[in-house]
C-alpha cells in the first residue's frame, strides 16, 4: 500500500510535532489531532492540517483513520481506549499504525543504583507491575497485525534537543535542569549511577520515517544512540549553569516531592538500557547525535 497520508496525535506536542515536521519536509500530507483552536494557526504554517479534537472522540478518530494511510499515535502511551479506536477502525485494512512507548518500561525501583542489564527487543520483558499496563499495551497492538493491521511500536529512550515542531523542550532534562538551578548544582536521585539510554529527537523523527517506509507488520524497536548515567548528566548542568564540577544528591523520598512517584521512581531514579542494532540493521537507521553532554 503506498502510504501519502498521515493523522498524528500529539502533533503540537515534542514527539509528535518533531514527526509531523519531518514528514512534511519529506513531502507526505500529515494531519495532526489538536485540542487548543488557537494552535490551529501554528500548525498551518509548518504544513500540518490540524484537525481539532480530543483523544476521547471516538468518532472523530475512526474518521480520519479512514480518511488516512497511516496513523502515528503520539500522544498517550497509556490509554487503551484511544488504541482500541484506531485498532478496530484500521482491521482488515492492512493500513499503518505505529505506536508510541516508552523506555521507563524496562525499569525497576533502583533509586539511583546502577544495573549492568541491557535490553535487546528479543529479551522477554517482565515489567514491575506500576509498568505491566504499558506492556500489554505494546503487546497487544504488536499481536494486532494478526488482523491485518500494519502495527508497529517504538520505545523512546530519554529524549533530548530542540523540537522541530511546536514544542522544543523534552521532559527529563528540563525537569533536572529546572530544580538544578533552584539548588544550585546538578541534581541526581541517592547515588546517580543508574544509567538511561538516550536518543536526539531529530533522530527519533528519522527513525519513525524509516518504520514508516520500511518496518514489518508487527514489529517492535528500541530507540537509543548513547547512554549515560544520570550523576554524569547532573554534572553537565552544573557546568551549564556555571557550578562546574559541583552536585546536589536527592534522597529517593525528595525526589518523589519534587517530581512525583512515576518521574521519581521510572523517569529519573531507575536504569533503562536497551540497544537499537536492530533498527540499524533491519532498517538502515543511522542516527547523526551521540553526546547528551553536548546538548546540555
Amino acid at each position: 500500500m503506498s502510504i501519502k497520508k498521515i493523522f498524528i496525535t500529539g502533533a503540537t506536542g515534542y514527539i509528535g510535532g518533531s514527526i509531523a515536521k519531518l514528514l512534511v519536509d519529506k513531502g507526505y500530507k500529515v494531519s495532526g489531532l489538536v485540542r487548543k483552536e488557537s494552535d490551529t494557526e501554528k500548525l498551518k504554517e509548518l504544513g500540518i492540517n490540524p484537525v481539532l479534537g480530543t483523544l476521547q472522540d471516538a468518532p472523530l478518530l475512526r474518521e480520519e483513520s479512514k480518511k488516512a494511510d497511516a496513523i502515528i499515535h503520539a500522544a498517550d502511551a497509556d490509554d487503551p481506549y484511544v488504541i482500541d479506536t484506531f485498532l478496530q477502525a484500521l482491521k482488515g485494512t492492512d493500513k499503518t499504525f505505529i505506536h508510541t512507548s516508552g523506555s521507563s518500561i524496562l525499569g525497576n525501583k533502583e533509586n539511583g543504583e546502577k544495573s549492568n542489564f541491557i535490553y535487546t527487543e528479543d529479551i522477554p520483558l517482565d515489567a514491575r507491575f506500576e509498568k505491566v499496563h504499558r506492556v500489554i499495551i505494546n503487546n497487544h497492538i504488536i499481536k494486532s497485525a494478526q488482523q491485518r493491521i500494519r502495527s508497529i511500536v517504538i520505545v523512546p529512550t530519554m529524549i533530548y534537543g530542540e523540537g522541530l515542531g511546536l514544542k522544543k523542550e523534552s521532559i527529563q532534562i528540563p525537569m533536572l535542569l529546572k530544580l538544578s538551578k533552584e539548588r544550585g548544582a546538578g541534581v541526581h536521585i541517592e547515588s546517580g549511577e543508574n544509567i538511561w539510554s538516550n536518543v536526539h529527537i531529530e533522530d527519533l523523527a528519522e527513525l519513525y520515517l524509516k518504520v514508516l517506509e520500511k518496518a514489518k507488520a508487527g514489529s517492535y524497536f528500541y530507540a537509543e544512540n548513547g547512554e549515560s548515567s544520570l550523576r554524569d548528566i547532573a554534572l553537565s548542568i552544573s557546568k551549564r549553569i556555571g557550578r562546574e564540577g559541583q552536585l546536589s544528591s536527592i534522597s529517593m523520598d525528595e525526589a518523589v516531592s519534587h517530581f512525583g512517584s512515576e518521574g521519581a521512581y521510572f523517569a529519573l531514579g531507575s536504569n533503562s538500557r536497551c540497544s537499537s542494532d536492530t533498527a540499524r540493521h533491519l532498517l538502515g537507521w543511522t542516527p547523526n547525535y551521540s553526546s547528551i553532554h553536548d546538548f546540555i
